[in-house]
């Protein structure tokens, strides 16, 4: 295993970084990831359904308990944590070109990050399955409804996330793949690199760096696995290097 200085290095080495985030670097903000022993999946296995799309569209009480969910979600409150905010600083001196998520929080644009690509949405909006019509999700948490539907056509409303069994945006997904293949350096964090089609851009990285307090598919093919708290790991990057 690697240390938070061999990244420092390896990252002081590169002209072009691109990183991938994913829920492991939200924890420290209170907010679970999926897989990890006290992720949300982990304690509330039928959790997942709420996630399909097939389910959500079919069935009505998969909806209100995905709305009841949404309305406890961490990301309302949370705030940016050190790995964060180590970013956005990295960003502003020029050691980090673009900024690859799978998280839905936010939690990087509030740190002051700009060139983040959501692959997997927000949950900050929502859409109309329907009519494509979009708000923002405060103004339609606070409707009475469990299951509010579309305002303007009736139909079936979703935070503006990307659920499995959707296929991702198409501009969003090729500037992310192609911001990889220009990169010296693709450094994964808190992502179990599980979920395709992002995951396989680890597979086309010129140099890879995994931060994952668990084991991925594509440790083998790592410049570099550190293992420590990604908190930690990218505030010591951060001092390295501005």
């Amino acid at each position: 295993m690697g240390t938070s200085s061999e990244l420092a290095t390896l990252w002081s080495g590169a002209d072009r970084v691109v990183v991938l985030t994913g829920a492991g670097i939200s924890t420290d903000s209170g907010i679970p990831d999926f897989r990890g022993p006290n992720g949300l999946w982990t304690r509330m296995p039928g959790a997942e359904a709420m996630f399909d799309i097939d389910l959500y569209m079919n069935d009505p009480e998969i909806r209100r308990q995905a709305w009841a969910n949404r309305r406890e979600h961490g990301a309302w409150t949370a705030a940016p944590n050190r790995g964060h905010l180590a970013l956005a600083e990295l960003e502003r001196h020029d050691h980090l070109e673009v900024l690859l998520t799978q998280n839905i929080d936010g939690l990087h644009q509030r740190a002051g990050s700009h060139d983040v690509l959501e692959l997997h949405g927000t949950i900050w909006e929502v859409a109309c399955m329907s009519c494509g019509g979009r708000w923002p999700t405060a103004e339609i948490l606070a409707r009475p409804e469990a299951d509010p539907p579309c305002v303007l056509c009736g139909g079936v409303l979703k935070s503006a996330t990307i659920s499995f069994g959707q296929s991702l945006d198409a501009r969003v997904l090729r500037a992310a793949a192609e911001s990889v293949s220009y990169s010296d350096l693709f450094v994964a964090i808190g992502t179990s690199l599980q979920v395709n089609p992002v995951a396989r851009m680890a597979g086309m990285a010129n140099q890879l760096a995994i931060v994952n307090a668990e084991p991925t598919p594509y440790d083998d093919y790592a410049d570099l696995i550190v293992r420590d708290s990604i908190s930690a790991v990218l505030d010591e990057v951060r001092r390295s290097l501005t």
